[in-house]
């Protein structure tokens, strides 16, 4: 029988009566990861997730990588499946995992019995096995306690499985049964973080991104592009909502106190945010904000910039510090992407000496004079939504 993937579930396994609404969408979610690769059989079994290809053609090396990106797995591991019977087990682990039992100094057996009807029970199971692999490979040493290499032997109801080491999956919930959120995606490095972990959370991510043409580039909106693009390879495919800004920081920069043009521009960003997110069924907004990392993010600044919204504002990082973010960065693969040296609109018209302790009745003088809401209707009015997909051809 060919090679197929067992995936394990997580926190799934703990939600009661609310199990297979969970579980349906998760194998939604593989069997949509996995056509990219060619025909695959998905199926849900005993809290763990069967991933078999059906012909010769899938691409099961490929298969395998995607499977590491999709959130509601804790573990995966790629196994031979056989007949329930002793003989079958032990040859099925010769062919199959032969190779790598003579690289090991040590190794042991690890069985689990799912199907009672099974003559051996778990530790027999073991014991037989382990005996008749000790036999056929006198060079490697039995060590039940701190193995080199362990043999995994799982009986189940439709086979027995035989596999190595399991690797780690990205955890969290399968991605949409969380609903949907709007991320403000800048070109840093905290803002793909932040979708990140909540799309691990099993929300589906939509971004929005203010453009400030001529002062931002089109390499920085390419760079945006991709960060969106490096982000869906967990997070599925989402909408980049592109929105022109340039008139309203020069409004801002025009008519408003300096040391308030970063909050009152934040303000904006905000509240058009939530405009796209309700329009597009988002039921929160995602920032990367990180408490007292600038100005703009000490806890009267996040106060009167997030007080023009009032959907919820998740931010996942706001008790974390640089390196931690930095770390989960180069763990999804954007931290290369995010550092490369394209203009932002934040930078734009930076204040020499920005407000720190806001209150929302200086914010409100501030702005005073003007037009926020058609200033806002027509940013609104002009969004470019692109449609962004993991395959997609890489931007930068």
């Amino acid at each position: 029988m060919n090679e197929i993937f067992l995936m394990k579930l997580g926190e799934i396994v703990l939600k009661g009566a609310n199990k297979r609404q969970f579980e349906n969408k998760l194998r939604q979610n593989v069997r949509r990861r996995m056509k990219h690769y060619g025909n695959f059989d998905v199926y849900i079994m005993q809290s763990t997730v069967y991933v078999v290809p059906e012909d010769e053609n899938a691409d099961v090396d490929g298969a395998w990588e995607a499977c590491h990106s999709i959130f509601g797995v804790v573990s995966l591991c790629r196994c031979r499946p056989c007949e329930k019977n002793v003989d079958a087990i032990y040859n099925a682990i010769e062919e199959y995992l032969g190779e790598d039992l003579d690289c090991a100094r040590s190794f042991k057996v690890e069985s689990k019995r799912s199907d009672k009807q099974f003559p051996l029970n778990s530790i027999q199971i073991s014991q037989e096995i382990g005996g008749r692999l000790a036999e056929a490979h006198p060079s490697v040493k039995v060590d039940v306690r701190k193995p080199e290499y362990t043999v995994y032997v799982e009986v189940r109801d439709l086979a027995a499985y035989v596999h190595g080491p399991a690797e780690p999956g990205a955890g969290g919930l399968p991605t949409g049964v969380g609903g949907r959120a709007m991320c403000l995606l800048s070109g840093g490095i905290d803002s793909p973080v932040a979708a990140y972990m909540i799309a691990k959370r099993g929300v589906e991510i939509e971004c929005v991104h203010f453009f400030s043409y001529p002062y931002t580039s089109q390499l920085a909106k390419d760079k945006v592009l991709e960060l969106a693009r490096l982000v869906t390879k967990y997070s599925g495919r989402m909408t980049v909502n592109i929105v022109s800004f340039t008139e309203i920081q020069e409004a801002i920069r025009d008519n408003c106190p300096e040391e308030y043009f970063t909050l009152i521009m934040r303000r904006f960003m905000m509240e058009i945010a939530q405009r796209l997110a309700k329009h597009d069924g988002c039921g929160a907004l995602i920032t990367g904000e990180n408490l007292g990392q600038v100005a703009s993010q000490t806890m009267e600044a996040m106060t009167v910039t997030g007080a023009v919204v009032d959907i919820p504002v998740f931010m996942p990082l706001v008790g974390m510090d640089k390196e931690e973010i930095v770390t989960i960065s180069r763990k999804i693969g954007a931290f290369e992407t995010s550092i490369l040296p394209y203009e932002d609109c934040c930078t734009v018209f930076t204040p020499k000496h920005p407000k720190t302790k806001p209150t929302i009745g200086q914010l409100i003088h501030a702005e005073a004079k003007l037009d926020r809401q058609a200033m806002i209707d027509k940013a609104v009015e002009t969004v470019e939504r692109i449609q962004v997909k993991y395959h997609d051809e890489p931007r930068i």
